[in-house]
């Protein structure tokens, strides 16, 4: 995978330090060892009305994309039929990672697999059979920060990444 370039986010107002000001951005690595650490996450979706719907599920970090599973008929399915732009979000102590992207169901058997076997060893879950629907959510871009005290101001990145990547 390409390395995403990055930045401060747009955040008026709260204080956020220039890149150039002694605290540099986080490093990509950062937000990825987050992102497959992370035992929650968020699933942020629209309605189909416009109205948001937010979840928490169980998911994985791999191959540099963010994998979950939900049934067919689950609201956040729905909404990703109709809209496929969704927010992950997870925490780790103090630090958050939140990644933008478009979820893509996935049918490929092999994939399946992979994505069963790192869910099984991740959360001690039993995943013989598994047969849900299950999605990839690629980056195009990401946030991280960390609220332990003074570290939010010189910690705030923002990670783009090229079109190419969002294909």
């Amino acid at each position: 995978m390409t390395q995403p370039k990055s930045s401060r986010p747009y955040m008026p107002g709260y204080g956020i330090l220039d890149a150039d000001s002694g605290k540099g951005l986080l490093p990509w690595i950062w937000a990825t060892e987050r992102l497959a650490k992370a035992r929650t996450y968020w699933v942020a979706t629209t309605r189909p009305d416009g109205n948001p719907h937010a979840m928490p599920v169980w998911g994985v970090w791999l191959d540099d994309a963010f994998y979950f599973s939900t049934g067919t008929q689950s609201r956040k399915a729905r909404n990703l039929v109709e809209n496929p732009r969704c927010a992950i979000g997870c925490e780790l102590a103090d630090d958050q990672v939140i990644l933008e992207g478009s979820a893509e169901l996935l049918t490929d058997p092999v994939l399946r697999d992979r994505f069963a076997r790192a869910y099984s060893q991740k959360y001690e879950w039993d995943t013989e059979g598994f047969n849900e629907p299950f999605y990839a959510v690629h980056p195009i871009a990401v946030f991280g920060f960390s609220t332990a005290p003074g570290e939010f101001i010189g910690s705030a990145t923002r990670w783009v990444f090229d079109q190419e990547h969002r294909l």
